[in-house]
């Protein structure tokens, strides 16, 4: 007598473990997809074993076994659905908080494997009718909250949802409201409340339902995108099952035909071996050609996602020529990929202009790019698949199937935290027809991000190859130009040099004679000299020595220029040099209102210096003090001795140097801002000819100053390579002048 159930469970059965081995395929580390199959197992198991609960034809003691497998693996089912719906979600309190109830799960599961859940057995009719023991009641409320919650967490996941996504929990959801009420009702609350067991049968048929959802999410919106991987397996199976039948075939007419007249079973034992050894040897040849077959009819577009990211990085770093690099790029995604064709467009800039390159048959259409455009910069992803276009984007579809564009993809990058597009990807539809999978937009995804990198690195060079040519013919005209300028600069130079030489030597004489002829005043060669006279007198003549250490500064940058500066080193008691022209300013720095002090050492050793123009730098220095410290300041001169070296400083609190002009201080002519307005009259030449007559000797520059609150300018010089007994000669080369500047 045909068995209607036991026809029904099969089928369920076997539609539950196809789907469960391709989930399992598919990718058995993943934990969802661990979740799933564990499920699917369970459900599976649940169906059989409440088949073999009811057959009347078992013992009892089978009925109860069975019947504990029926209540574990369905509680069991439960949790793992519940599990499901919650790693889909991705809600961590939820997950937490089962996490915490993972022990309470796993003794209601083993519970319901004893008397506590299923105390026995009774006939009841055509079936048999459990007796349930004292944990049936907390079991199915436990049972059912399992099932509520999930399918409210999977109620909530897809109002979080978009896309495919959202319509397969749909479908998912729409199963679980079809199937479990009634599951529930059939299989647990009638029997529970009312001891009557006739539909435990009928319950399975809701199954189906279950079945054909998850089986229908599968085919039309990529559940695990196990799509292909579901017909391949199929077709492994169905072509595995034909050999099978095939050889049983053979065998059986060989027994039975050829073979029949041998009533030796050693015989048929022999041949049955040998064609089990065959199946065995050829397995691998089977296999290869399955493969081929399989990948002709259902994989089409399969590829190996990593050599195409090799080979395609293989042309990115090879090529930084832009028109090569896309044309190579477009041919080596749409061979790969086998679509109908691959074209990049970049958009135009102010520097660049627009780029289309196109490998394959396309009928790009201008009219894409602004509709495309809005879609890809409010989507979040920045890519575009035609087959998950809604409704209200009517349009775009219309004008992407025009042209036969399947996938847009944008091209931007991430510059200063901004995302700025720079063209994108246009992929044709595929030349088997069938739909770009999630591994194909993950892998162009991928692509479009390394793209974004070389396309940026091979417009740079192209604009910095352009800016070349460019700036090539630039600085050719500008050097012209500038070495024209620098000849007559040059020539100026010498004429300006040749002018204060000249200039020089000519004041020289006439005012070396009116300083002897103040001098003899002073001395009373012209007669007695009233205090006022003397006075006025004192003035005229430190007036015209100051110009004569002028003349000199200016006879000195004339001589550097032409080579002629030479240092004219001889025993020199720098005390008495210090004292003579500190005693020259004393009365200038007294009318002035100011306290110039100098502590004359009592003993100091003799150098060998230049001392005409060693004293034109201590003049310099003593002199910038007192015209640039105001009334009631305060000078001092110090000459000091420390063992290796010798220090000539004088230290003021006049107006000092600002810090951003302090490294400009000892050039030449330069003068800082608030010295011009102190005193309009200075040259600049001062402290550029300290400088070099310092380091001309062998000797450093002492500088510190800080703006408003005073300077100290000084040098200091080496005593034993200036020591007469160990002298040789003036410095050949500069020294390094060293500046301490406060800050």
């Amino acid at each position: 007598m045909f068995d209607i159930y036991l026809f029904l469970d099969i089928i369920v059965v076997l539609g539950l473990a196809v789907l469960a081995l391709t989930v399992f395929i598919k990718n058995r580390a993943d934990i969802l997809h661990r979740i799933f199959v564990a499920f699917v197992v369970c459900i599976a198991v649940w169906i059989t074993t409440n088949y073999i609960s009811n057959d009347v034809d078992n013992s009892p003691r089978v009925a109860t076994i069975a019947n504990y497998f029926v209540f574990s693996f369905s509680y069991a089912a439960s949790v793992f659905l519940l599990a499901f719906a919650v790693k889909l979600s991705g809600d961590e309190r939820i997950k937490n908080f089962l996490r915490k109830c993972i022990i309470p799960f796993a003794l209601v599961t083993l519970s319901s494997a004893t008397p506590l859940v299923v105390s026995g057995v009774e006939l009841q009719g055509s079936l048999y009718a459990v007796e349930f023991g004292p944990l049936a009641t907390p079991y199915f409320l436990s049972l059912i909250t399992n099932i509520v919650l999930a399918i409210f967490v999977v109620h909530r996941n897809k109002n979080r949802s978009t896309g495919d996504k959202r319509k397969s929990l749909r479908v998912l959801l729409s199963s679980l409201y079809l199937t479990f009420p009634v599951l529930i009702l059939a299989q647990a609350v009638i029997p529970a409340t009312t001891g009557w067991f006739g539909l435990t049968n009928i319950g399975v048929l809701p199954m189906l339902i279950l079945v054909f959802g998850l089986y229908y999410n599968v085919v039309k919106y990529r559940l695990f995108d196990l799509r292909l991987v579901a017909v391949r397996t199929i077709a492994y199976l169905a072509t595995i099952g034909t050999i099978s039948i095939a050889y049983g075939l053979i065998t059986h007419n060989l027994t039975a035909g050829a073979l029949s007249r041998f009533d030796n079973g050693i015989v048929e034992n022999f041949v049955n071996s040998g064609f089990i050894v065959l199946a065995c040897l050829s397995y691998g040849v089977m296999k290869r050609n399955f493969d081929k077959i399989t990948n002709r009819l259902f994989y089409q577009d399969a590829y190996d996602p990593q050599a195409l990211v090799s080979e395609l990085n293989a042309i990115l770093i090879s090529n930084i020529e832009l028109n090569k690099l896309l044309s190579e790029s477009s041919r080596i995604i749409g061979d790969t990929i086998k679509a109908e064709f691959c074209t990049f467009e970049l958009y135009e800039t102010t520097k660049t202009p627009r780029r289309i390159v196109t490998h394959g048959d396309q009928k790009f259409n201008e009219s894409i790019t602004k509709e495309s455009l809005g879609v890809l910069s409010s989507n979040g992803e920045g890519i575009i698949i035609f087959d998950e276009l809604t409704e209200k984007q009517e349009k775009l579809k219309q004008t992407l199937r025009a042209s036969d564009i399947a996938v847009v993809i944008n091209l931007a990058s991430n510059l200063g935290g901004k995302r700025t597009a720079v063209g994108r990807i246009l992929l044709g539809i595929k030349r088997s027809g069938n739909p770009y999978s999630k591994q194909d937009v993950k892998i162009i995804k991928i692509i479009a991000d390394e793209m974004v990198i070389a396309i940026q690195n091979a417009l740079r060079f192209e604009e910095i190859q352009n800016f070349a040519k460019t700036l090539e013919a630039e600085v050719e005209e500008k050097t012209k130009g500038l070495r024209n300028a620098n000849e007559k600069l040059k020539k100026l130079d010498e004429t300006k040099d040749d002018f204060i030489s000249m200039a020089s030597h000519q004041l020289r004489t006439p005012l070396t004679s009116v300083k002897g002829y103040v001098s003899m005043v002073l001395e009373g060669d012209a007669g007695k000299v009233s205090g006022k006279q003397k006075e006025l007198l004192d003035q005229a003549f430190v007036s015209s020595q100051r110009m004569v250490y002028l003349i000199a500064d200016l006879l000195n940058v004339s001589r550097l220029r032409t080579g002629k500066f030479i240092i004219d080193a001889k025993p020199t008691n720098l005390t008495e040099v210090v004292e003579g022209e500190i005693n020259q300013l004393k009365e200038t720095a007294k009318g002035r209102g100011l306290d110039l002090k100098f502590d004359k050492p009592k003993d100091f050793p003799e150098l060998m210096l230049d001392e005409t123009k060693i004293r034109q730098v201590i003049m310099n220095f003593a002199d910038n003090a007192i015209y640039y410290t105001p009334t009631g300041g305060h000078i001092v001169v110090a000459l000091e001795d420390k063992g290796e070296s010798v220090e000539f400083t004088v230290s003021d609190d006049g107006i000092g140097v600002p810090k951003a002009e302090q490294h400009h201080l000892f050039n030449k002519f330069y003068r800082a801002g608030n010295a011009k307005k102190a005193r309009p009259d200075g040259t600049g030449l001062g402290l550029f000819m300290a400088k070099k007559v310092v380091v001309a000797q062998g000797g450093a520059i002492i500088f510190n100053t800080t703006e408003g609150k005073g300077s100290t300018f000084g040098f200091s010089f080496n005593k034993k390579s200036l020591d007469p007994s160990h002298y040789k000669g003036p410095a050949v080369a500069e020294a390094q002048v060293s500046s301490e500047q406060s800050k």
